[in-house]
């Protein structure tokens, strides 16, 4: 299925690469989807899948890469600041309501591990988002850093950060860091094999560059991010939250207390697998909770 290729324009003259994908049939106005990656992600890695599903459906999609990655405007590359990211995602929604055949009264919005906490943020602060999918969201970036970072580690840690920021003052740009390593003894954001056996699945274009370092401030940034705290305050808007059984990244425990702390209308969707799982073995399971989700909350003019 073919896209259109189109640059959204955010704050300070960035301009964010997005794909549209429109209905094979019908002129509209249609329901709308906006979509976005998560930490260090672009949308080559599998989430074209996801828009075709959702087009197919019947739903004009827009999925755009975070300013810093890909083929999106913005620098320093690789700076991952969530708020920038969701006030950047805001504009994307406003570039939806412009397009002649969507329907602005039935705009959802999807997003996944971090972008799946910006789901939560952007559905509770938002009301033109009129359904929300999260699915494997951070939920506290203080809570998993405390798990993925060993505690003998984190003083070290920190004064890197401290180190980072002096740096800036002198006029340095900002550290960086491998984005993952499946070496815990290499200094990275991550340290997953599952990361990397899921990017070697989703090769990027040449002229697509690949996010292998982030800042070493995204770090900072995320370990002070807590998308949690807005959960229950999506209600009214339906929320979908999708969850893994073994998600050691995003953290399944943390993902079912927060679907619990929600407030209705609300729905889970579990899948067995860990975090990775879920674009690739579990990809039916959760494309199609999603799909069923957006058609139920967005289908008929309201």
């Amino acid at each position: 299925m073919g896209f259109e290729e189109v640059f959204v324009p955010a704050a300070d003259n960035v301009q964010l690469h997005a794909w549209v994908f429109r209905p094979p049939t019908g002129d509209g106005p249609f329901p709308a989807i906006t979509m976005a990656h998560g930490f260090g992600g672009v949308k080559y890695q599998s989430l074209q899948g996801y828009a075709e599903r959702f087009s197919q459906a019947g739903f004009v999609v827009l999925v755009h890469d975070h300013r810093g990655f890909g083929l999106s405007g913005g620098e320093p590359r690789g700076d991952i600041d969530p708020w920038q990211q969701v006030a950047d995602w805001r504009r994307a929604i406003s570039f939806l309501e412009t397009l002649n055949d969507v329907d602005v009264h039935r705009i959802g919005l999807w997003g996944s591990s971090y972008a799946g906490g910006h789901a939560i943020v952007l559905a509770a602060t938002d009301r033109r988002v009129k359904a929300a999918v999260a699915q494997i969201p951070t939920i506290s970036g203080y809570e998993q850093s405390l798990r993925r970072v060993p505690p003998d580690r984190k003083r070290a840690l920190e004064e890197r950060f401290d180190d980072d920021e002096r740096a800036q003052l002198a006029g340095h740009p900002p550290e960086y860091q491998l984005l993952n390593s499946p070496d815990p003894q290499v200094q990275a954001a991550y340290h997953s094999q599952g990361m990397d056996d899921f990017n070697s699945r989703f090769p990027l274009p040449p002229d697509v560059e690949k996010p292998d370092h982030v800042t070493l401030r995204s770090t900072r940034k995320a370990q002070m991010y807590e998308p949690g705290a807005w959960v229950t305050r999506v209600s009214p808007t339906p929320l979908l939250m999708i969850v893994g059984t073994a998600d050691t990244i995003t953290l399944s425990d943390l993902g079912l207390a927060a679907y619990e702390r929600a407030l209705h209308p609300k729905r889970l969707a579990m899948y067995a697998g860990d975090h990775f799982d879920a674009y690739v073995t579990a990809f039916e399971t959760t494309s199609g909770a999603a799909t069923e989700w957006f058609r139920e909350h967005l289908a008929e003019p309201g």
